[in-house]
């Protein structure tokens, strides 16, 4: 009892050639792994932004519980790294601040 949960936080890095994709995402994930809030950074600058209340043509909340670091990380062009809550708290600033 008393217990609270605690939510984690990832930063994924992509290393691609794509322009609609993008180069980095932030995730915030709850006590079961599945994404609260997301965003993610592309090439030119440009941020996009998905929570519980807004989702867009070419961002959403994942739909399964977030992959282990382990998995993502044995594929090269992948990077994924557990971040701080105020790392993903300014990356969430940045994206919301640009839409």
């Amino acid at each position: 009892m008393g217990d609270k949960s605690m939510n984690s936080f990832v930063k994924v890095c992509w290393d691609h050639e794509f322009d609609v994709e993008p180069i980095e995402t932030f995730s915030e994930l709850d006590d079961d792994g599945y994404e609260l809030r997301k965003v993610e950074v592309y090439k030119d600058g440009r941020f996009d932004w998905v929570d519980a209340s807004r989702e867009t043509d070419t961002i959403g909340l994942g739909e399964v519980p977030f992959p282990a670091l382990e998995e993502i990380n044995r594929q090269d062009e992948f990077r994924a790294d557990i971040i701080t809550a105020a790392e993903f708290e300014v990356a969430w600033f940045r994206a919301r601040r640009g839409s």
